[in-house]
């Protein structure tokens, strides 16, 4: 058939193909489109400042800082530092030197540019280098490290012996260096006065970083030791015992902040700990407090002086520990193949021990370190041995394992000031600093004030409290008393009794004083079931055991199980009974358990007793009057969930101690009185919680947020909270996206896996306590007055922040909680918002004295505590273990936390 030109242009139009016709069994797949990606929530912006409460003018160790410079530009510089053999150098603290001997030898090539080294592998300069690739030889002379020289014998004029010059390649006691360094990228220091107006990029944060790096080149050139900003100069005056010989060191922190009003330098006074520098042994003898060189305990001693720098006598060489010697000085051989010194006339060499070596050969006199085992300084094939006595500890080494109860109580006595005393510190380390005359300081055209500044406060009125019989309690400066009052809901005090531990308590005193006090506080109280006294061939025993047998004590008195147990520990506070007692209550039994170790016993001891017990057993101690009436703005109108998040490590030296992350929840809206802990275990160091939502199966949810939503919703009137308020601890600046973008997207999954349809609101509250910003009275001694606000010139130029000094700082100077509004959905005035956050510092039913951070968070502490404290996690961070870790076959599971009872759990057995 012919085809037809409709138009009769003579073009026929080009028709397109037929589609293809489908198999009828074959179904077409549907093309997705591509996911969107949502954008990524930021911290929010000041919706403005609050206006209630009494003004105050203030002081802040804040310094000003002007900037001239503006138009400059930062050049960042990457540093690979090299032996000559092409080996990377990997030994730390050397750089510093390096780098200083660069400047030095090849000034000229430099164009005598002054430049700032971060001691790894970054250096900044003002301007541009002459060239984008440099390269350069150094030879350091006295490198004296064990890493560096550790093939050297220590003789005893710090020369050595013909076998050490033989292997030498070099003079002795000098390093050949290659220090590449190659341009990386230019950082504009306009970057500075963009964050200033609260635009914040990773330009300026690198130009910020670039200043700060200053300032520890500044200090590193002073012989400071350097902790992160902190630094600390070696001057005995600066040091205070804490015993175990271990030394507080006390420093300052320097660096800068953007704020509302402008760059400024903050200062504070800041504490280390160090290892008591001077005779090895004399440290060993105090840290094991033993009673001679002869009764320590080498195998610790081995695990506490690894990687401690020491220095030799005569020669003053220094050297890094690596072990100590398998045999005492006198049986130990020395280093036989290095030191075999040959005898006239005879081709065998002549074995000799280490105190033969040191004694006749060297012609040194060893008291006693002869009958001790020797200090190795050499590498594992290699090593090198030194007596005991000839070695000192270098100062101002930092001591980085857990600190005890003792030297915890003595680092917090000995290291706090006044306010007065705290501002003069201040004003000298500033002085002393001379950053006036810090060259690069100079280049950037930055001049620091050297007067605090001046900021406003308010005063925020104390909220009113409700107790027993409808009475109002007012707090006066931050703290209010129980005296002639009543608790308000008091929780019955039935089937319980009494366990002994201690030796010394008076039981039977304890018991009546009780009864009394808790009858004039308006608990209903019965006489204790039992009374059992633990025997006294118990108390050297191991605290699992002896719990134990105290149960096996207490069942046959009991028919039925106690509802709960009253438990007076050993004297001293936070002995080994602690945990497994803790353990075998709340885990296996499911008792509630209040622990007391009493020094002095008195009322107002028996009343903080009486506070935690009622708290426990489901109780309240007192009640806002804006959440009794109800009248907590926004939060009254809809039912509204308050949470308090934390995660708990290990203590320092412990890094294998798998974290525990704890959520705690408000019960029974419009209450924020009352709470509920969830607990779990999750990766060791890991500061996000990572299983807030942790789906399953189509049907299951496993993550923290299912308990806490199952438990409100049962709870409160709506079916569902509308509002979830969220207090978070623990968290840096440099985290908030990711508890904005991950932690929060976690709970609404959580939500929605429970309901489609859910969609409340949020507020996101970070509070902070690890910072450096503290607040003065310029016209008295005292602390700032509890419920003093700042909103103003110190916060972050555009972000939604404020400090609050909520409680009453009695010892030392106050530290003020920062506070960081990353996100409120609900609308909250900043008045009332602030007003809300302080309310919850007098929520917390322990004490009678508004707390420093908010009561949810102060609870989400607590849970994790006790419960880490039960979970008894082995010490593995000495040995090879990976717990928590890694194994051939990937992460190691992170060990469970023992599951409560229900009882328990939707108790407030933290408090």
């Amino acid at each position: 058939m012919d085809s037809v030109d409709p138009d009769g242009s003579g073009l026929q139009e080009a028709l397109p193909p037929p589609p293809p016709v489908l198999p009828p069994d074959v179904v077409p797949v549907k093309l997705e489109e591509p996911v969107k990606k949502k954008p990524a929530r930021l911290p929010m912006a000041r919706r403005g400042t609050g206006t209630k409460g009494q003004k105050i003018p203030l002081l802040t160790n804040h310094f000003k800082v002007n900037v001239t410079n503006m138009e400059g530009q930062f050049y960042h510089y990457s540093v690979a530092l090299l032996y000559e053999d092409g080996r990377p150098v990997e030994a730390k603290g050397v750089g510093r030197k390096v780098l200083d001997k660069v400047q030095q030898t090849y000034s000229s090539e430099l164009s005598g540019k002054e430049f700032a080294y971060d001691g790894e592998k970054s250096l900044f300069t003002i301007g541009q280098l002459p060239l984008n690739k440099h390269e350069f030889t150094v030879v350091l002379e006295e490198v004296t490290s064990a890493r560096n020289n550790g093939n050297a014998s220590p003789d005893a004029q710090g020369s050595p012996n013909d076998t050490d010059r033989k292997r030498m390649r070099r003079p002795y006691n000098s390093k050949t260096f290659i220090v590449q360094i190659n341009f990386a990228a230019k950082i504009p220091m306009q970057a500075i006065a963009s964050a200033l107006k609260g635009v914040e990029t990773e330009s300026s944060q690198e130009a910020l970083r670039v200043l700060d790096i200053i300032l520890r080149q500044h200090a590193a050139k002073q012989g400071c030791l350097l902790v992160r900003q902190s630094f600390f100069h070696n001057d005995p005056k600066n040091f205070v015992d804490l015993g175990g010989g271990v030394l507080g060191c006390r420093g300052f922190h320097s660096s800068f902040r953007t704020t509302q009003g402008g760059l400024s330098l903050n200062i504070d006074v800041s504490t280390t700990m160090i290892i008591q520098p001077g005779p090895v042994v004399d440290f060993l003898i105090k840290n094991q407090n033993a009673r001679d060189p002869f009764s320590l305990d080498w195998v610790k001693a081995k695990r506490v002086l690894k990687n401690l720098r020491i220095k030799v006598s005569p020669t003053n060489q220094e050297y890094k520990i690596t072990g100590l010697s398998e045999r005492n000085c006198k049986d130990q051989l020395y280093a036989l193949h290095m030191f075999q010194l040959k005898q006239k006339g005879d081709a065998e060499p002549l074995e000799i021990t280490v105190y033969d070596y040191f004694v006749n050969h060297r012609n040194i006199e060893l008291r006693y370190s002869g009958d001790l085992p020797c200090i190795n300084v050499g590498k594992p094939k290699r090593p090198t041995y030194i007596p005991l006595e000839l070695c000192t500890l270098v100062s101002l080494q930092r001591y980085t394992k857990a600190l005890t109860n003792l030297q915890r109580a003595s680092l917090v006595e000995k290291s706090r000031q006044k306010p007065q005393e705290r501002m003069g510190v201040l004003s000298h380390s500033l002085k002393t600093s001379r950053y006036d005359e810090e060259p690069l300081l100079r280049s950037c055209g930055l001049s620091i004030s050297n007067s605090f500044t001046q900021v406003d406060g308010r005063v925020l009125q104390a909220p009113k409290l409700k107790v027993g019989n409808g009475d109002d309690l007012f707090a006066r400066n931050g703290r209010w008393n129980f005296n002639n009052k009543k608790l308000v809901q008091p929780s019955k005090i039935e089937r319980w009794a009494v366990v002994n531990f201690s030796a010394r308590c008076d039981v039977r005193r304890l018991v009546n004083d009780l009864l009394r006090c808790a009858e004039a506080k308006g608990i209903p109280i019965e006489d204790p079931l039992a009374v059992i006294e633990e025997n006294r061939q118990m108390s050297r025993a191991p605290a699992i055991v002896r719990v134990e047998k105290m149960f096996e004590e207490l069942q046959p008195k009991l028919r039925d199980a106690p509802k709960f147990l009253l438990c007076v520990l050993p004297e001293r506070k936070n002995c080994d009974v602690y945990g497994p007692w803790k353990r075998k209550n709340l885990a296996e039994f499911g008792i509630v358990t209040q622990c007391m170790a009493p020094q002095k016993l008195n009322d107002q001891y028996l009343t903080n007793l009486l506070l935690k017990i009622n708290a426990k057993l489901g109780g309240l101690n007192s009640l806002l009057s804006i959440e009794h009436s109800p009248s907590i703005p926004m939060v009254s109108k809809v039912p509204t969930m308050i949470l308090g998040m934390d995660v708990s490590h290990g203590s320092p030296g412990q890094s294998d101690i798998p974290s525990i992350a704890a959520v705690v929840s408000s019960r029974h809206w419009p209450l924020i009185s009352r709470y509920r802990a969830s607990v779990r275990t999750q990766s060791p160091r890991v500061e996000m919680i990572d299983s807030l939502y942790k789906r399953v199966s189509d049907t299951k949810d496993d993550g923290i947020m299912r308990l806490v939503l199952r438990y409100g919703l049962s709870h409160h009137q709506s079916a569902n909270p509308l509002v979830f308020c969220i207090s978070r601890d623990g968290v840096s600046e440099s985290q908030f996206n990711q508890v904005l973008n991950i932690e929060l997207d976690q709970i609404i999954e959580a939500c929605k896996f429970l309901d489609e349809k859910w969609n409340p609101k949020f507020v996101v509250i970070v509070a902070q306590k690890n910072h450096h910003t503290k607040f003065f009275q310029p016209n008295g001694p005292e602390n700032v007055p509890p419920g003093t606000i700042i909103d103003n010139k110190v916060g972050h130029p555009k972000n939604y922040d404020f400090y609050l000094c909520a409680h009453a700082g009695m010892i030392g100077t106050t530290r003020p909680t920062h506070y960081h509004v990353l996100l409120d959905q609900v609308g909250f005035q900043a008045d009332d918002l602030q007003e809300l956050v302080h309310s919850l510092s007098y929520v917390y039913q322990r004490s009678t004295t508004a707390i420093s951070v908010v009561a949810p968070v102060c609870y989400a502490h607590l849970a994790a505590t006790q419960m880490s404290s039960f979970m008894k996690f082995e010490d593995t961070s000495e040995t090879s273990s990976s717990r928590g870790g890694m194994t051939a076959a990937g992460p190691a599971p992170v060990p469970a936390l023992p599951t409560l009872t229900p009882n328990v759990a939707n108790s407030m057995f933290f408090c």
